[in-house]
């Protein structure tokens, strides 16, 4: 008989823990797995990568009007004298915008979605939260399993999140997935009592897939005219460090040089991100083109490959990169050294825009410095479909 499953994600929107879910689920054997999917918000970008196997639910009416705006949700508990969710609503919408930062935020506001939210009717043998925070909460509180399962797409230290809030939820799991070494010790260090709960299970990545894509027509082909096109693939926020590399970017230009720096992804740090490209008037050099679904056809023709983030915990981007043999720059977060051998399959520089431009600038010079690494990558065995073996074995184990 099948194992019933079910993932939790808020959705669906383009990010790496995102896409290595569609990942997983388009890696999962379903002869042995009947596969729910939870999504706090429907569609995204990734919505039609999920196979056709697995099973979207839809949460209860209340949860659907809690996710409106604030007027017409307030309106609706208000109508119906429904004072508790109205409640639960307004301290929701105080606590995202006075919280010292949106991952304590988002933890401090889960008791405030909580109510809005049925416990899902069906019995499950694994619940997995596929994200840290809310995603995990939700697998914890609101769904009847054997097993639950966790999952921390970041290194904790760096995230912002208060470990008191978390320490509960990890105790009530099998286990709590880290996607590096260095996301995993950083687990066991900030949850010491908890040591045994961290696993390891890479995101995966598979080469096969990658190069279909890849090969695909590229229907932005002006972001390649000049001699160099960097690229990099990244929400807009804080953590990915674009405005790093807008800095980065107005040093190569004012050298002299050649390039347009192409950026794919969205996030809330957009207008901000316009108005520096602007003072630096840098427009034709840098573009916010927003997310593209299939980014491989634009990681083929690049360049070089720019990660330019503060920190990351597994970043899927670079390992794809790698796979379709592209020379990668990252700055030294703390989990680089897990990605990069630094000279061998890639490029390392400081957290610093001129360290990175001047990283870069070399890179460009050096022909032959870029070929060593692109034959170095050739000849090595990319991908990590195998990791769902260590999946299974979690889900089996419980029997």
């Amino acid at each position: 008989m099948k194992k019933n499953l079910v993932f939790i994600i808020p959705s669906l929107e383009a990010g790496g823990a995102e896409k290595s879910l569609v990942n997983l689920l388009n890696t999962l054997d379903y002869q042995r797995y009947a596969v729910d999917l939870v999504l706090l918000k429907p569609g995204g970008v990734f919505s039609d990568l999920v196979p056709k196997a697995v099973n979207r639910l839809e949460l209860n009416v209340d949860f659907q009007y809690f996710s409106r705006g604030l007027l017409p949700s307030c309106l609706h508990f208000l109508c119906r004298l429904q004072f508790r969710l109205l409640y639960h609503r307004l301290a929701f919408f105080v606590i995202s915008r006075w919280a010292k930062n949106a991952a304590v935020g988002e933890q401090q506001n889960w008791k405030h979605m909580r109510p809005f939210i049925q416990t899902l009717p069906k019995r499950y043998d694994v619940a997995i939260g596929f994200l840290e925070k809310t995603s995990n909460y939700f697998a914890v509180d609101c769904v009847n399993a054997k097993v639950k399962i966790g999952w921390i797409h970041t290194t904790y230290s760096n995230s912002g999140m208060e470990s008191k809030r978390d320490v509960p939820y990890f105790e009530s799991m099998k286990a709590v997935i880290g996607v590096s070494p260095e996301c995993v010790a950083d687990l066991q260090q900030n949850f010491p009592a908890l040591k045994g709960k961290f696993q390891l299970i890479y995101n995966i990545v598979s080469p096969t897939l990658i190069r279909q894509l890849a090969d695909q027509e590229c229907p932005d082909l002006h972001y390649f005219e000049k001699p160099v096109t960097l690229l990099t693939i990244a929400r807009l926020s804080p953590e990915k460090g674009i405005d790093i590399a807008i800095v980065a970017a107005r040093i190569l230009a004012d050298k002299g040089i050649e390039f347009m720096w192409l950026i794919l992804g969205e996030g809330n740090e957009r207008a901000a991100l316009t108005q520096q490209i602007a003072d630096h008037q840098l427009q034709n050099h840098v573009f916010l083109a927003g997310v593209r679904v299939n980014p491989y056809p634009y990681v083929q023709r690049a360049t070089l490959y720019v990660q330019p983030s503060r920190y990351e915990g597994k970043s899927m981007a670079i390992e794809e990169a790698k796979i379709l043999h592209k020379p990668v720059v990252v700055t030294h977060f703390s989990s680089a050294l897990d990605q990069i051998e630094p000279d061998v399959t890639g490029f390392i520089a400081n957290q610093d825009a001129v360290h990175l431009a001047a990283t870069i600038e070399r890179l460009i010079a050096n022909d032959f410095l870029q070929k060593q690494v692109v034959d170095h990558l050739q000849n090595l065995a990319l991908g990590t479909e195998a990791e769902i073996q260590k999946l299974y074995q979690l889900i089996d184990s419980h029997e």
